[in-house]
């Protein structure tokens, strides 16, 4: 069984924050895949499936980014499951808009949710982070996050989510390298990076 986890804030007033983009995600691929029904469980929302013959387990915190370690700590252990069966979907100041790095282990770069993660669990599980670029300055960085994603962000954000979807089963059989090409090449192959 593998977790695959979505960073973001509960609520519909965050609904479309980029800080949100892990949730955005993990839904892209609750949709693309025979998923059971959203329920409560672990301090999250949580959903059922199989993608390739594998258990999935999807997991949306609900306690706010800040303590979103709580909802899967509970989730890994409830589980008995190490850390190289959590993948983490979140947002990335450093990262260009629409480009996805993956990596096991590694610092949270001041990531509130991360941060969280990281004291709760440990840091040696799958980050895979989504760019949504950074704001001109320094002092805009919490209102940028906690900003709606803009109308000319939909294009790129839309086919990011798709192509996540469409090939997250290169993630779960631990083929990082072919999951990320596979973005960057659609990306770049309809001018969005």
């Amino acid at each position: 069984m593998l977790l695959i986890a979505g960073l973001g804030n509960p609520g519909s007033h965050y609904q479309n924050n980029r800080h949100n983009i892990g949730f955005m995600a993990v839904d892209a691929i609750h949709e693309a895949f025979s998923f059971s029904p959203w329920s409560k469980k672990f301090q999250a929302e949580v959903s059922n499936g199989l993608i390739n013959g594998e258990k999935i387990l999807l997991i949306k915190p609900q306690t706010f980014m800040n303590l979103s370690g709580q909802a899967i700590g509970e989730a890994l252990r409830f589980y008995k499951l190490d850390l190289d069966h959590l993948i983490v979907f979140y947002d990335e100041l450093d990262l260009p808009p629409g480009t996805v790095r993956v990596k096991i282990g590694g610092r949270s770069n001041g990531h509130n949710g991360i941060k969280s993660i990281d004291s709760h669990c440990g840091n040696n599980y799958h980050h895979v982070r989504l760019g949504i670029g950074r704001p001109i300055s320094k002092e805009l960085v919490d209102q940028y996050v906690l900003g709606n994603f803009t109308q000319s962000d939909q294009k790129w954000l839309s086919t990011l989510l798709g192509v996540i979807a469409n090939n997250v089963a290169m993630l779960i059989k631990g083929d990082s390298n072919c999951f990320m090409n596979k973005i960057s090449l659609t990306m770049k192959s309809q001018g969005l990076q």
